[in-house]
């Protein structure tokens, strides 16, 4: 290479490295700002898991208890009168053996080596897998005590009733059939328009082992069908079926109807062109609504089950679409839960001590007690000597309801929100039994019996990774399923 050749060579090197005379953000030349660790962003709200209390069992498949339902005297079970120097007969009693099968809740995750190593400086991902792990356990468990279904079938609704009225809809011309799936608690959570209906669901598990799971939907009911002009509106509803909360409607030509809407009360309306690509009818094929031998009874379902005499009422349908609302009384409160209130007095002498509802119901409630009729409605506390202008605080809403069936002259009741309580139920539980249950032997309304308490399984590494789980083998113990109440059906208004 002569002189010439390198000259050219050097000045052609400058010229490339002058091009950019500044480094500017635009060469990726910077630090990453991370903020360590990541921040976790879901609600983990367990009110029921946090209260009841835990208390562990002795071994065996199930805890097992006796119950003396009632002591009834002799003669006339309400008269004491004895003849001079005569005995009275002997008194009797009404016992219930009650038995209920211990079942395993947990949850799995994993962390790969690289994992691990990955996250070094930002978070201990082992750390913070455990406790993600423990919290969605709890998360599961919440929803279980609430309403876990072992046993209450919901079987096939009744066809709905179908009508068509109005001239402001916008559903085009035809004749449509309509058929309907009743939804549990846990079928509504697990169920949405937009993800379908949930029916069965296959699981394999970590160590390659299959299970099923039903959903909590029940079977889907016969088509109706109704012919619509355009301009009207398609009203459908359906008879009420007993552990249900929701229900799912699917709309279309006879034999391709697909899921439209799923509402919280008992009727629906369809005033729009139909939605498309969403779940066929032909994909519900079974009751699924119920997890027999897997699951325990939630407080919901306990106290839907017939047999436990809970205080249950649904609401009359109402107009289609919109159900029957609450009834405000005129005097401060709501015509169902004084009957509520009322009702649990009058047949077991005791008031529930929380009611627990949706935001949907925190608001009706308070819509239906602070109207006009229930003044006063402000009050101004303001200091006489200050010469700042008083200021208000917007908005008010309810946070106890006073129950004045009760045998020490009434009670505040807090009403609490859950997450999980869906629209248009309201549930009234008492926690505790009042003292005038003397010697009830219930130290606690309801226990999460434990078998096996919380625990935690790090599994032996066959993978590069770390495998862990956390489990406990429990059940929901009702002592006294006669403490509680629900009101369902509710229209939103």
């Amino acid at each position: 290479m002569n002189a010439q050749t390198v000259q050219e060579t050097i000045e052609l090197v400058k010229g490339a490295y002058t091009l950019n005379k500044t480094v500017t953000t635009a060469n990726d030349l910077v630090a990453y700002d991370l903020q360590a660790p990541a921040k976790n962003l879901y609600p983990v709200v367990t009110p029921l898991r946090n209260k009841i209390p835990r208390v562990p069992g002795k071994g065996g498949v199930a805890t097992n208890w006796r119950t003396v339902k009632a002591i009834i005297g002799s003669g006339y079970d309400s008269s004491p009168w004895i003849p001079e120097g005569q005995r009275s007969a002997r008194m009797s009693y009404s016992t219930a053996p009650v038995a209920a099968n211990y079942v395993t809740i947990g949850e799995e995750d994993a962390v790969t080596f690289e994992a691990e190593h990955a996250g070094e400086g930002f978070e201990d991902v082992r750390a913070t897998m455990a406790t993600r792990l423990l919290q969605k356990t709890m998360l599961k468990e919440e929803n279980a005590i609430l309403g876990g279904n072992g046993s209450l079938q919901l079987g096939t609704p009744g066809a709905p009733a179908l009508s068509a009225a109005g001239t402001t809809g916008t559903l085009p011309a035809a004749t449509y059939s309509v058929k309907a799936v009743a939804l549990t608690l846990e079928g509504y959570i697990n169920s949405s328009v937009a993800a379908g209906v949930a029916t069965v669901k296959n699981i394999t598990g970590a160590d390659g082992q299959q299970y099923t799971l039903n959903g909590g939907s029940s079977n889907i009911s016969a088509g109706a069908t109704q012919a619509v002009t355009l301009g009207q509106i398609l009203a459908a509803t359906v008879a009420n079926v007993v552990g249900a909360v929701a229900y799912a409607w699917f709309v279309g030509a006879a034999g391709s109807e697909t899921l439209q809407a799923i509402t919280t009360i008992n009727s629906a309306t369809f005033s729009a062109p139909l939605l498309t690509g969403k779940q066929p009818a032909t994909a519900i094929t079974a009751d699924c609504s119920a997890n027999p031998g897997l699951a325990f009874d939630g407080l919901i379902t306990t106290a839907f089950n017939p047999a436990n005499n809970a205080y249950v009422i649904t609401l009359p349908t109402g107009d289609a679409g919109q159900g029957t609302p609450l009834t405000p009384s005129g005097k401060g409160s709501v015509e169902e839960i004084d009957m509520m209130f009322k009702a649990m007095w009058d047949l077991y002498e005791l008031s529930p001590t929380v009611l627990y509802v949706n935001s949907q119901e925190l608001q009706n409630l308070t819509k239906k007690v602070l109207t006009s009729n229930s003044a006063p409605l402000l009050r101004v506390n303001t200091d006489a000597q200050s010469e700042q202008p008083f200021r208000l605080a917007a908005n008010g809403t309810i946070s106890f309801y006073f129950n004045p069936f009760t045998a020490d002259g009434g009670k505040m009741i807090p009403v609490l929100l859950h997450p999980k309580v869906p629209p248009g139920t309201i549930i009234g539980w008492c926690q505790e039994l009042p003292l005038w249950y003397q010697n009830n032997q219930v130290s606690n309304v309801a226990e999460v019996h434990t078998r096996q308490d919380y625990y935690q399984l790090d599994y032996p590494i066959t993978k590069r990774m770390w495998e862990s789980g956390v489990y406990a083998e429990e059940v929901l113990a009702v002592y006294a399923p006669f403490a509680m109440g629900i009101l369902t059906n509710i229209g939103n208004g």
